[in-house]
């Protein structure tokens, strides 16, 4: 599998750390996963990195055993080794360059936000279902395995029902410039906003009915900071919070009739405490050891390739639009526009 990167930005560095110790076999449960899930990881390779800036491709290629660096993103995509396109531009340019990719005849992961609205993300997925390429969102936890160990424990009933939760998300972020120009589709919802809207929908999954939200908008007119109500039609609500503006703890609460359950880090989970109705401790549940957590995407999409799926199983193509049709409903309620929407 020639895995090639678009847009090597600081997040691609975090993939491009992630394909070289799966290729290298660094962590051992990241072999095992692979091993389950039946793909080969030493057929992964670096094989190509493309930027706006040839040098930059270069140093890219260099620093992490890339085989080849290209200073267009065409020129990559006409090269016919390349089979798995990881996209890492700015929100702004998801559409574009996934669109890209499909149209080259190459399978894309996509970084989060998936796209700056719903519209874009049907095209796309009506696109890589025509062509029979796969296309998948990088929103890591959604391949994580502690999304089935957060499902394990709720299904174990230690909690009972679970009615209710809460989830945050934020870092001080106010001083870049992807998350404050409009113009990159940026603000916190897309960035950090997307985490706790995607783990009450793993959590609770089923249909929203209803939404309430408060927004503080910055001058440019994206939202430093969010609050979003879901209630779902199971009477489960979630009560979610993002920020660019602040770091926050990070912390995913799950209420329920017997107890309730911590999720350490919602953004990469680093361990489950389980307390009873009186507060007391009463379980423990440790993460296992990965790379950085974003090998799991790639061996996802490794082994969807292989079987010739266009989606991934852990994020199909239906919740992806389902997130990002959720998106478009928070931002229309706050009246806010990216440019040429």
């Amino acid at each position: 599998m020639k895995f090639a990167i678009l847009a090597p930005g600081k997040i691609a560095q975090c993939m491009a750390q992630a394909v070289k110790g799966l290729r290298d076999g660094d962590v051992l449960t990241s072999q095992q996963i692979a091993q389950e899930m039946g793909v080969c990881t030493s057929e992964l390779e670096l094989y190509a990195v493309a930027s706006r800036s040839l040098e930059r491709a270069k140093q890219f290629a260099e620093e992490w055993g890339f085989e080849k660096a290209y200073g267009t993103y065409e020129e990559m995509l006409e090269d016919d080794a390349v089979e798995l396109v990881y996209v890492a531009s700015p929100h702004s340019h998801h559409f574009q360059h996934a669109k890209l990719c499909l149209e080259h005849g190459k399978h894309v992961l996509v970084e989060k936000a998936f796209t700056i609205n719903a519209s874009q993300a049907a095209e796309l997925i009506a696109l890589s279902e025509e062509k029979g390429l796969l296309l998948a969102e990088a929103i890591w936890t959604r391949y994580m395995p502690s999304r089935q160990l957060i499902r394990d424990v709720l299904e174990s009933g230690v909690i009972g029902a679970p009615t209710s939760l809460v989830a945050n998300l934020g870092y001080a972020m106010r001083q870049k410039e992807r998350l404050c120009n409009p113009e990159l589709a940026g603000g916190a919802l897309l960035d950090v906003g997307v985490y706790p809207i995607n783990f009450a929908m793993m959590v609770f999954g089923g249909r929203i009915v209803q939404l309430d939200t408060s927004v503080v908008l910055s001058p440019e007119g994206v939202d430093w900071v969010n609050s979003v109500t879901l209630t779902f039609e199971g009477k489960e609500m979630a009560i979610l919070h993002s920020t660019m503006l602040s770091p926050t703890d990070r912390l995913g609460v799950i209420y329920g009739e017997k107890g309730y359950m911590e999720v350490l880090n919602i953004n990469n989970c680093e361990g489950v405490h389980v307390y009873d109705t009186e507060h007391r401790l009463i379980a423990t549940y440790e993460v296992p050891e990965q790379i950085n957590g974003y090998e799991y995407e790639v061996l996802a999409c490794m082994r969807a390739i292989q079987n010739g799926q266009v989606e991934c199983e852990a994020m199909p193509h239906s919740e992806t639009l389902r997130v990002m049709q959720l998106l478009d409903t928070i931002r229309a309620k706050w009246g806010m526009k990216y440019p040429g929407e």
